[in-house]
């Protein structure tokens, strides 16, 4: 059964009309999840400091955690935010980023990655990749930890953190959170079909995500887009794989968890089996989402500290 707090927004978003975000223009879609997100977030909690730099072009946000000092060398959870690479943006998650950062104690550095379809892929995985570099790089002037360096995300944002965590498996990544994390393009599993309409993320939708991304159904099978289906998932760092059981992603998170630990890694893996798609961002109408932001900050917090 769904959760009845979801099953209360997605009745509410149909009773006001609110136009599906695949009849949108990508700057219409971009300003609907801006705006919409002070009906659904909770206020955005006090963190000590918050400061936008620069990574060789790629804007950043760090958040250090209320209570740290200014000299104190932290932890670092470097995230990239959820929207189908096509929408979303540094403001549309810094509520999470700050749960997540007083919550773990850790510093967070979320990404303002490239989107499309202005800019296709890889390039959202290239300003990824090199934002972690950068932020390892700069380690001692911001004041955190490269030995105990995650990566995070949330549905896009889930899979770019795990096409980084493969593509930097040599460098040391402490740990991987994974939110609902797209993992397989061809969008073939089960639960694209059982959960397909009706529960906010759709078929329509993710074919307009997909189709803003990329350029071609060829590149669908390129690892980076799917890291599914990489051929060696060994030696990667610890994992936490979060689904909910109404997403048509449900069931490519599960198969990453499972291949994660087939391959040897140690992976927990949750299901919210009530939730919808993009629910963790939703403390303020979705009770149950604060629950699920309170899981991942524990888990960074055991696997950082």
């Amino acid at each position: 059964m769904i959760d009845p707090d979801a099953r209360a927004l997605l009745a509410l978003i149909e009773e006001r009309g609110v136009p599906a975000v695949h009849t949108l223009s990508p700057d219409e879609a971009r300003r609907s999840y801006r705006e919409r997100r002070f009906f659904t977030q909770p206020p955005p909690p006090e963190v000590a400091s918050v400061r936008d730099v620069q990574a060789d072009g790629v804007p950043l946000r760090l958040y250090r955690p209320l209570g740290t000092m200014d000299a104190a060398r932290l932890p670092v959870l470097v995230y990239f935010h959820g929207g189908g690479w096509t929408i979303g943006d540094l403001d549309t998650h810094d509520v999470l980023c700050r749960e997540l950062c007083n919550g773990s104690g850790a510093c967070v550095v979320s990404v303002d990655y490239r989107l499309g379809p202005e800019h296709r892929f890889p390039a959202a995985v290239d300003d990824a990749v090199a934002a972690t570099g950068w932020v390892a790089r700069h380690a001692d002037a911001l004041k955190v930890d490269a030995q105990r360096l995650a990566v995070g995300g949330d549905s896009a944002g889930g899979n770019l953190a795990a096409v980084v965590a493969i593509i930097a498996r040599d460098l040391g990544v402490a740990f991987q959170l994974l939110i609902y994390p797209a993992t397989d393009m061809r969008a073939e599993l089960p639960s694209h079909r059982s959960n397909g309409q009706g529960y906010l993320l759709t078929a329509d939708s993710i074919a307009y995500y997909r189709g803003h991304y990329m350029e071609s159904p060829a590149q669908w099978l390129d690892w980076r887009a799917s890291p599914l289906l990489h051929d060696d998932l060994s030696r990667l760092p610890p994992a936490l794989v979060l689904t909910a059981g109404f997403d048509p992603l449900r069931d490519e998170g599960a198969a990453y968890a499972d291949r994660l630990a087939a391959a040897g890694n140690r992976v927990a893996y949750v299901c919210f089996e009530r939730q919808i798609h993009g629910f963790i961002t939703m403390g303020k109408v979705i009770r149950e989402a604060n629950t699920a932001v309170a899981l991942c900050a524990a888990e960074l917090k055991r696997a950082l500290f």
